[in-house]
């Protein structure tokens, strides 16, 4: 079963032929994507590789983690699935409100605490 890596601290000029090359020496790369602003077309710094087994993936994990990528040292990982985030949203994201944890507007504060009679 295909298992697929999150790379990150790619350099701006690493193509996704040269991040497949990089990752086909720990095995079978299923696939390899360098990830790019839709706008510019230029990276954004990270991409992820789809090695063709588990056992693969580890290895890319143990060999190229912390390695040097176009002058650039890499960050490998598991990646998380696309739902699976930690931090920002509210089931067990340590936020509870839409902006964080902030009430009231963005002019001095929240409602006044009695009615304002005119």
């Amino acid at each position: 079963m295909a298992s697929k890596l999150y790379v990150g601290g790619l350099s701006y000029s690493t193509t996704t032929e040269g991040l497949r090359e990089f990752f086909a020496q720990c095995g079978t790369v299923e696939s390899a994507t360098v990830i790019t602003d839709k706008f510019s077309g230029q990276s954004k710094g990270f991409g992820f590789v789809e090695m063709s087994t588990t056992e693969e993936a580890q290895q890319a994990i143990a060999q190229l983690n912390g390695r040097e990528l176009d002058g650039r040292k890499l960050v490998v990982n598991t990646a998380n699935p696309q739902g699976a985030r930690s931090g920002g949203g509210r089931p067990g994201g340590g936020r509870s409100g839409a902006f964080g944890d902030r009430r009231g507007g963005g002019f001095g504060g929240g409602r006044p605490s009695k009615p304002i009679r005119w």
